[in-house]
């Protein structure tokens, strides 16, 4: 839920909203059918909210209310199996989020970024700037997806002249769900994909193009920092530096009963396109950076979050360690400071600043 509330600082949810479908789920913990019913009773108001404002010509109302919506269809499918009513309600975000941004955030687009043999959506989201400019590459975590990238990583972006691609690469969002196209250790396939096509594009300058990640794509940027060097930064919001042993510690306390880490069973072997948590314990061995950190070469940020509960600190002081870079960065926020959990969801706004600032400085001054 904080997750939702943060994502009022862009005008895509509202603290009240996400109170009033907590305060009916505080009873009802750990019951996902509640979760998805609750979530998806929110999002259909606020899509009817949405429709009204239309038909009566205000756009930018309307435009809010289907931000809202997006958010709420996202979130209300986390603990549902992949099926219809996943799809569906994944679908219902994806239009709808897009009907808002049409509305309050006219600079993003849609595209297709060509992979292997088949493509990945992704959206464009353009800074105000005349000529080519820079641009992030931003890839999703585990559970997320572009609808919220594009906008919390984004708009602070383009507010600092710099482009952002948010994409659903393998194993993530739209296409995950409706490409069933799964994770991959080796994502430097899919970052150099990204940086194909990001970099033949005539309002971005190929020398300035930068790639991050957040959460799980913590693991993924640094990754593809490694192997594809045409990539001018590297961004690390959260740092996976050994993914197999979050979650041997993360499966071990599900299997308690545990709440701090919660995630669905089904999940993971779905993102990685394997039968069973077995499997993906096995497939996730390969999802470590420790032998290929010392590769990377481009500016490096790590951000984390002191008492992240899902990726232990010590894995960014790893990671910092073994990167090659001489332009290397580590920030962990503090409780005090705040943006001390996982992927900052305390105060993503405050990362988001930092973030965006950091780009800056590397790729427009």
């Amino acid at each position: 839920m904080m997750a939702m509330i943060e994502m009022a600082n862009w005008g895509a949810g509202a603290m009240g909203e996400v109170d009033q479908v907590g305060r009916r789920l505080r009873d009802r913990q750990g019951d996902n059918e509640a979760w998805f019913e609750e979530w998806s009773r929110m999002a259909k108001a606020q899509e009817g909210k949405a429709e009204a404002a239309e038909a009566a010509n205000h756009g930018l109302t309307a435009g809010t209310f289907y931000l809202h919506a997006a958010i709420y269809h996202l979130y209300a499918e986390r603990f549902i199996p992949p099926g219809d009513r996943k799809n569906e309600s994944y679908r219902a975000s994806v239009r709808c989020f897009e009907q808002g941004a049409k509305q309050r955030y006219p600079n993003i687009s849609r595209v297709e970024v060509p992979y292997l043999d088949s493509a990945m959506p992704a959206y464009f989201v353009r800074a105000d700037v005349s000529g080519p400019a820079p641009a992030m590459v931003c890839f999703d975590g585990l559970d997320s997806s572009k609808e919220t990238s594009a906008l919390f990583a984004g708009v602070e972006m383009t507010r600092r002249g710099v482009h952002l691609l948010a994409i659903d690469g393998p194993g993530q969002g739209e296409t995950l769900r409706l490409r069933n196209i799964p994770s991959r250790y080796d994502y430097e396939v899919a970052g150099t994909a990204a940086y194909d096509y990001i970099s033949q594009r005539p309002d971005v300058d190929p020398q300035r193009v930068g790639v991050m990640g957040f959460s799980m794509g913590g693991y993924y940027a640094p990754r593809i920092a490694a192997f594809e060097k045409r990539y001018a930064a590297s961004v690390a919001w959260g740092a996976h530096y050994d993914y197999h042993a979050v979650w041997v510690a993360r499966r071990r306390e599900m299997d308690a009963g545990g709440t701090r880490v919660s995630s669905a069973k089904f999940h993971l072997p779905w993102v990685l396109g394997v039968p069973d948590m077995d499997a993906a314990m096995k497939k996730l061995e390969s999802y470590r950076l420790d032998t290929v950190a010392k590769n990377i070469s481009c500016p490096v940020l790590i951000t984390h979050g002191e008492k992240d509960t899902i990726v232990p600190v010590e894995m960014a002081h790893k990671l910092y360690a073994d990167i090659g870079s001489q332009d290397k960065t580590l920030k962990i926020f503090s409780v005090d400071e705040g943006g001390c959990e996982h992927m900052q969801g305390d105060n993503r706004l405050l990362c988001a600043n930092f973030v965006a600032d950091w780009v800056m400085d590397r790729l427009v001054r």
